[in-house]
């Protein structure tokens, strides 16, 4: 029984697994969007947003945690100087995945994985959309006040 057992194994061995995610955060960080399985996706999020938070800030230690997860040089300098910069305001959530069907061979659910502040196309529409509905009661009585404002002038 796999009561309380929070991780998927993917159906590797602990060495095979921690090996795999590593090369999956280490493509993802280098090409800020990867296809792979969903399964695989929903594991690399797990693995991947700790590191990306731990490369907010950029010391010696942050820097020697995220090579002992990535493994990778090219990888570690890639996230510390790109990724860190953007991120560097964001709270969580620093990846996105979208299903995207399934495969030809074995029907095997794909999605695609990305870094949210690397798709320029989708956060100018986004970030538009926002600013223009962005409305809530209290900016409304701000406005009624600063109406009043004006009348009394």
């Amino acid at each position: 029984m796999r009561h309380g057992d929070k991780i998927n194994n993917l159906g590797r061995k602990t060495a095979h697994r921690q090996a795999l995610l590593s090369n999956l955060a280490c493509a993802l960080i280098e090409n800020k969007r990867i296809f792979t399985t969903l399964a695989k996706a929903k594991a690399l999020r797990t693995y991947v947003e700790p590191i990306i938070t731990k490369s907010k800030t950029d010391s010696t230690h942050s820097r020697r945690v995220a090579f002992s997860y990535l493994g990778n040089k090219e990888a570690v300098s890639a996230l510390f100087k790109d990724v860190a910069g953007k991120v560097a305001d964001r709270k969580g959530g620093y990846t996105r995945i979208i299903k995207t069907g399934n495969r030809q061979g074995d029907a095997a659910e794909m999605a695609m994985i990305e870094l949210v502040d690397f798709n320029e196309i989708y956060n100018s529409k986004t970030s538009a959309d926002t600013t223009a509905k962005k409305t809530t009661r209290r900016s409304r009585a701000k406005k009624s006040d600063k109406a009043g404002d004006d009348k009394a002038e």
